[in-house]
């Protein structure tokens, strides 16, 4: 094979590669093992749940994957590529986004500040904020998603749960170029306005957006998820396509009944 069919064979790699790839990352804290060698796959245009009991090890993997914890081993990539994060701002500017459910807004600011919260668009020798722009980007973002709220310059504040939930994932969408975590995004939601959530979060895989849904909601992984990653105690049990597997046996694996 001449370099020329190495190179395009490698392009052709990447091209094909998933957004996310996690092989034997692990996490300890001192004594306390908190994730044992844990190896999953996230494709553009998919939805992969991570489900398991309180202490079971997701929201620390959430958190190695987001940059918030370094991991004690094992390796991150995205999009073909070997990442590294120093911290939770340096995942951001690698393209890795999280939704949490407590959401991280600023009330007294509107959406399109939300928005841009440390990203602000800036004009003018000045470097003066540019809200006109910050506006307008916002407001077609919410349009194209669906997301109904009065304006881009309405006050957080005034929002409706399910309307700021719709907003945080509207800026994770905004400025992830790899992945979408969503920590429990509709725990703290009513039944009506969890479905609109739903319905956004599925919005996302049609745009082809690759996402981690953590929740504890079987009947949302079924709704929602192509494909279901299961931690038990901080070790991974298994991964089920959602076509293959029953509400039953995902408890019993869960449950360490399988």
């Amino acid at each position: 094979m001449n370099d020329t069919e190495s190179s395009t064979m490698a392009r052709g790699a990447e091209v094909h590669a998933p957004a996310l790839r996690i092989v034997n990352l692990h996490k300890h804290f001192g004594g306390i093992v908190a994730v044992q060698p844990f190896d999953l796959e996230v494709a553009a245009g998919e939805i992969v749940a991570l489900v398991g009991d309180n202490g079971a090890g997701k929201s620390t993997l959430v958190k190695m994957i987001s940059g918030l914890y370094q991991p004690s081993g094992g390796e991150i990539w995205l999009n073909g590529e070997r990442a590294s994060f120093r911290d939770a701002s340096d995942a951001r500017a690698q393209g890795v986004e999280v939704v949490y459910q407590d959401l991280a807004l600023v009330d007294d600011q509107p959406v399109y500040m939300n928005m841009f919260l440390g990203r602000e668009l800036v004009k003018g020798p000045l470097r003066l904020l540019d809200r006109k722009a910050m506006a307008q980007k916002t407001q077609d973002l919410v349009d194209t998603l669906d997301v109904r709220i009065p304006s881009a310059k309405a006050m957080i504040r005034d929002l409706s749960g399910g309307q700021r939930q719709g907003i945080a994932i509207c800026r994770a969408t905004h400025w992830a170029s790899s992945l979408v975590l969503m920590d429990e995004p509709t725990a703290a939601l009513g039944v009506a306005e969890t479905a609109k959530v739903e319905a956004l979060i599925s919005r996302l895989r049609d745009r082809g957006a690759a996402v981690l849904l953590v929740s504890h909601n079987m009947d949302q992984v079924f709704r929602l998820a192509d494909r279901v990653a299961v931690l038990r105690r901080g070790k991974q049990v298994g991964v089920r396509s959602l076509a293959d597997t029953t509400h039953n046996e995902l408890v019993a694996m869960i449950t360490g009944l399988a």
